[in-house]
């Protein structure tokens, strides 16, 4: 069986860190990174992976024709310029969310997708990194909780501003709060609910709490609609101090015959650790600890990369939640500081 060999391409962003492991954890070779300059991410880059020798630039490690496999976790205004370069240099890409900012961008990852035949693959982290929503997956496959009516979503994020670089602040380096985080949550009741498509019938964004930046997102809604499936998600960047993580990630999905909760990160008041997962059925109302139960995105890509195959997402899956996200957050109602 091949060997996939891969590089990083930009470690501006800690969600490198879990990326460029779970490669590894799949047996794959990482090759090397390149990077401008020295974000504050390089000294935890170098402390997780202190044998990984860097590229010269860019393109060394584009031309090296042994490489399979591009990371990217660059600022997000450049992740879709060094997407379609990548693959114009016949590799395939993971890319960290938001894996582009402009349905511009899109269109020509797209057109770089039908002409290379490249897999484009955005690290959905809060589904593809949480052991629990692999347990999710197998009860809902076994239609434990009947028919799924509405998902419920809340995803607080620890702000931590003075660790955060300049391009954190503004929306054309950035993208804000919708194609950021909000990925994550059209992503997962895209999936959850098996459709063929969805659509958001409305969202939010504001600034509440954060004037000294006020161009910034730090508080959204949205609500879903896919078939007779509705579902609500509240974003912020709130996460308090005294919290054990950098925050209270839960869903909660509803059904006829009973409902699951998962409970990402933390569980206050309760039991330590990660990856709590609830089912009230009508036979069981239980609690375990799913943070042994693997995330079989890492191996799937990997199987992909080696058999192009679309076992870790489909393509359609990754380009339809991009669309989604940037479409949302140039339509959003404005609220708070951002209506001044």
């Amino acid at each position: 069986m091949k060997s996939i060999k891969f590089a990083v391409l930009g470690i501006d962003h800690r969600h490198i860190y879990g990326m460029a492991q779970g490669m590894v954890d799949a047996g794959c070779i990482f090759a090397g990174f390149y990077t401008d300059g020295t974000p504050q991410t390089m000294a935890g880059f170098l402390k997780r992976f202190p044998h990984v020798q860097g590229y010269k630039n860019a393109y060394d490690m584009l031309r090296d024709d042994s490489i399979d496999l591009i990371l990217i976790a660059s600022p997000p205004y450049k992740r879709a310029e060094l997407s379609v370069l990548s693959m114009q240099h016949g590799k395939d890409v993971m890319v960290d969310k938001p894996g582009c900012l402009t349905i511009d961008q899109l269109n020509q990852i797209k057109a770089t997708i039908d002409k290379t035949n490249r897999i484009w693959s955005v690290n959905f982290s809060e589904r593809f990194e949480v052991p629990a929503m692999t347990v999710v997956d197998d009860l809902l496959r076994q239609n434990r909780i009947g028919k799924v009516v509405h998902i419920l979503s809340v995803a607080p994020h620890r702000l931590n501003a003075d660790t955060r670089p300049d391009w954190f602040w503004q929306p054309h380096t950035y993208g804000g709060i919708l194609t950021d985080i909000g990925t994550h949550q059209i992503d997962q009741f895209y999936h959850l609910t098996g459709a063929d498509d969805m659509h958001i019938s409305y969202a939010s964004v504001g600034n509440f709490n954060t004037p000294e930046h006020p161009q910034f997102e730090d508080f959204a809604e949205m609500h879903f609609v896919s078939g007779d499936v509705q579902g609500y998600v509240r974003l912020d960047w709130y996460t308090p101090d005294a919290a054990p993580n950098w925050g209270d990630g839960r869903l909660t999905i509803l059904g006829t015959e009973g409902y699951i909760e998962v409970r990402k990160y933390m569980d206050i008041g309760g039991q330590d650790g990660t990856d709590h997962i609830f089912l009230v059925d009508n036979t069981e109302c239980s609690r375990w600890d799913a943070s042994n139960a693997g995330t079989p995105y890492f191996q799937n890509l990997a199987n992909d990369v080696r058999n192009r195959t679309q076992t870790a997402c489909t393509q359609h899956h990754t380009l339809r939640v991009m669309e989604l996200s940037i479409t949302e957050q140039q339509r959003a109602e404005k609220r708070g500081y951002l209506k001044t």
